[in-house]
């Protein structure tokens, strides 16, 4: 943010971008948290690791949104990917195609899994959109 008070202008600076950063990935609000894992996520992770050059965070959504379908890990998966199509990064036909390669490369079972996040995401996405 630029000059303007927000809700994290009272903690240090770099845990206030990394609670900014994350916002921002994932499309909703974060509030500050404690112990060393939060630390490592608001301050390293979101405070520096995605606000390096060299990669959009489109790019570094896509990366991550591989390494999670060959982790098995839906739960983050169904963070990632309707943050992906919430904030532009991936449309629904982007999305669908990353379950076509999904399947192929990390085998059909993986890639149906990323199919039933991705179609959920995308009927949430539009029924919110219908104002449903």
């Amino acid at each position: 943010m630029t000059g303007s008070a927000d809700k994290f202008d009272d903690l240090p600076e770099l845990r206030a971008r990394g609670l900014r950063k994350m916002e921002q990935v994932y499309g909703f609000d974060m509030t500050d948290g404690e112990g060393d894992f939060f630390r490592y996520t608001a301050d390293h992770l979101f405070a520096d690791i995605w606000q390096r050059p060299g990669l959009s965070d489109r790019d570094r959504r896509l990366f991550l949104i591989g390494l999670l379908v060959g982790q098995r890990a839906n739960d983050v998966l169904g963070i990632q990917v309707p943050a992906a199509l919430a904030n532009g990064e991936l449309d629904a036909e982007a999305l669908r195609e990353l379950v076509i390669l999904a399947c192929h490369y990390d085998g059909w079972p993986n890639g149906s899994r990323l199919n039933s996040v991705v179609e959920d995401a995308i009927g949430k996405a539009q029924r919110k959109k219908a104002g449903f």
